[in-house]
């Protein structure tokens, strides 16, 4: 009985009598980069008997993941990838979980003087004089927001301008990188205040443009489609988007916070 247990790897270990099983997530760097996940994957495990395991990274790559039926559930932000997904039949019962919002960051000596500005008009100004700007680069949901802006500002990104980064990688690393090249960069705001309660008193950024109906900021769940991807867990699947939904999981990510700051708002349609 040990060998046969031992046989079964991640699925081996037996909660409420019943065989527990590992649900595998794509999910954006924000939720991980926050530390919502950690606390709410012992949660879930608590809750179902089940564990909940992740991959981290941006959106656009999370989805490819689903498409190539490497995970079994997906927790994004980019809502219009997210739709074409499911049109195109690789998602199914996609649910809105909670939402945060966008902001732009840069120097507390604002070089470039945007505070208070318009998001077009700030990224128009930081255009107009070069200032530095760190870019994602990596299709992820807070790099198709700032793809979307650059369109409406300036009809193409900037990508060939020697001020334009493009840092390839996860929020905190490109808010580290906006810091050391004293520039600006556009952020999630929970990813945002994760970095501020690291930084503490060596913080030398702060927010100059939020508030702006443009940078809302909306997360989903999507259970793979098991028609596209046979070996997917949609049972699981299916179980963790109802929970990750119920009254009781949504009060506890709006209870999350640093500095006392809530990093997302739930949102979930009842």
């Amino acid at each position: 009985m040990k060998k046969f247990l031992l046989s079964l790897g991640l699925s081996s270990i037996v909660a409420g009598g019943l065989f527990a099983d590992t649900l595998m997530m794509a999910t954006t760097t924000s939720t991980e980069d926050t530390g919502l996940l950690d606390s709410l994957a012992p949660k879930f495990e608590k809750e179902t008997g089940n564990t909940l395991k992740w991959v981290s990274t941006g959106s656009g790559k999370a989805l490819k993941m689903g498409e190539n039926c490497d995970v079994d559930v997906l927790l994004v932000h980019s809502p219009a990838s997210e739709k074409k997904f499911v049109a195109d039949g690789f998602g199914v019962d996609r649910k809105e979980v909670m939402y945060n919002d966008f902001v732009i960051i840069g120097p507390k000596n604002d070089p470039v003087k945007i505070s208070g500005m318009t998001t077009a008009d700030a990224f128009k100004k930081i255009q107009d004089e070069k200032a530095n700007f760190i870019s994602r680069g990596d299709s992820s949901g807070t790099h198709q927001k700032e793809l979307n802006v650059w369109e409406k500002v300036s009809q193409k990104v900037p990508e060939k301008d020697n001020w334009y980064i493009q840092s390839g990688q996860g929020m905190i690393a490109t808010i580290n990188m906006a810091a050391e090249k004293n520039g600006y960069t556009l952020t999630d705001r929970g990813t945002w205040i994760k970095y501020e309660s690291q930084k503490g008193d060596t913080n030398n950024m702060k927010i100059v443009v939020e508030n702006d109906n443009v940078l809302f900021n909306q997360y989903s769940v999507i259970a793979i489609n098991k028609d596209k991807c046979p070996n997917v867990k949609f049972d699981l699947a299916k179980e963790f988007s109802n929970w990750i939904v119920k009254d009781e999981t949504q009060k506890f990510i709006g209870d999350f916070k640093l500095l006392n700051k809530p990093l997302f708002t739930p949102n979930a349609k009842k």
